[in-house]
C-alpha cells in the first residue's frame, strides 16, 4: 500500500524517520480490526512469533538536506506492506477516513492511497533491494563456541549472515504455511552501515545497525511474493529492511549523514 502525502514541515529528526511508524501501523489495524492488531501486539503471529509487516521510510522528492537533520518538504511518499491480506484490508478501509497521518512530530496530509500490485516471480528467482538497512542478530559465540554478546549484530560478509540471513527466509515461509525452500543465492550490492532509531512498546528502544542490500534469493514464487511484502531480515516492523517496489515506482532512501552505527 502506498500513501502519497505532503506537509508544510521542513526538516525531521532522524530518531522519528522510522521510529514512529510501527505506532502508525498499529493505529491503522486498530481502528479497522482491533483484534488483529491486539493479537499481533501481544502475541505475534505463528510459531516464531513474528510481526510479518513492514513499511518504508516517508521519502520526499523536493526536501531540503540540513545537517544533522531528515530532508523533508513537499511532497512524500510512504509505503507499507504485508503477505497477511488481512492486514492489508484493514489498513486501506482506516486510510479511507484518515486525512492526516501523524508520524512522530509531522503531520502529513494524506492526498492518495494506492495498492500496489506485486512482482509475479513466476520464474522461481528474484532480486531485492532495500531502501532500509536489513537488521541481522548472529550467535554471538566466539570460535570457541562460547557465548560473549546478545547483541551480535552481523553484516553481508561476516561470518553468520549468510547462515542467519536464508534462517529468517525459511522462518518467514513456515510462519505463513509456504514452501520453505528458500535460498540465498548471491549478494550483489552493499550499503554503509547505518543505525537507525526503532520503536518497542515503549516507545523508542534504541538503534538497531545494518545495512541496505540487494540480494539475488531463489524460492517458490508465492514465498517470494510474501517476502517481497514483509522485508528481509529481522525487526521489519521496526521499518528494517524495507523493500523497493520495482524502478519507477519508489523512490530511495536518502544517504544518512552520520554512516557509522552507534551501539
Amino acid at each position: 500500500m502506498r500513501v502519497t502525502f505532503h506537509t508544510s514541515a521542513r526538516e525531521l529528526s532522524w530518531e522519528h524517520v522510522l521510529s514512529p511508524g510501527r505506532a502508525v501501523c498499529y493505529t491503522l489495524l486498530d481502528r479497522s480490526n482491533p483484534e488483529l492488531g491486539a493479537m499481533l501486539h501481544e502475541y505475534g503471529y505463528g510459531s516464531y512469533r513474528l510481526v510479518p509487516f513492514g513499511y518504508s521510510a516517508p521519502v520526499f522528492r523536493a526536501g531540503r538536506k540540513a545537517r544533522g537533520t531528515y530532508p523533508v518538504g513537499g511532497p512524500g511518499v510512504i509505503e507499507f506492506g504485508s503477505p497477511l491480506p488481512e492486514v492489508i484490508a484493514a489498513w486501506a478501509q482506516t486510510m479511507r477516513s484518515m486525512p492526516v497521518l501523524a508520524w512522530g512530530p509531522v503531520a502529513f496530509i494524506v492526498d492518495r492511497v494506492e495498492l500496489l500490485d506485486q512482482p509475479g516471480f513466476d520464474s522461481g528467482t528474484a532480486v531485492f533491494r532495500t531502501s532500509t538497512p536489513v537488521v541481522m542478530k548472529g550467535s554471538g559465540r566466539s570460535d570457541s563456541g562460547e557465548r560473549t554478546t546478545r547483541q551480535a549484530w552481523v553484516l553481508p560478509g561476516e561470518p553468520e549472515w549468510d547462515a542467519y540471513f536464508e534462517r529468517n527466509l525459511r522462518r518467514k515461509a513456515e510462519t505463513l504455511g509456504l514452501d520453505s525452500d528458500v535460498t540465498l543465492e548471491s549478494v550483489t550490492w552493499l550499503g554503509p552501515r547505518r543505525a537507525f532509531a526503532v520503536a518497542g512498546r515503549s516507545g523508542v528502544v534504541g538503534k538497531k545497525p545494518g545495512a541496505c542490500v540487494e540480494v539475488a534469493v531463489s524460492g517458490a514464487p508465492e514465498t517470494l511474493r510474501a517476502i517481497h511484502s514483509w522485508g528481509l531480515g529481522q525487526a521489519n516492523a521496526t521499518g528494517m529492511g524495507w523493500i523497493e517496489s520495482p524502478p519507477g515506482m519508489t523512490m530511495p532512501l536518502p544517504t544518512h549523514d552520520v554512516v557509522a552505527a552507534q551501539t
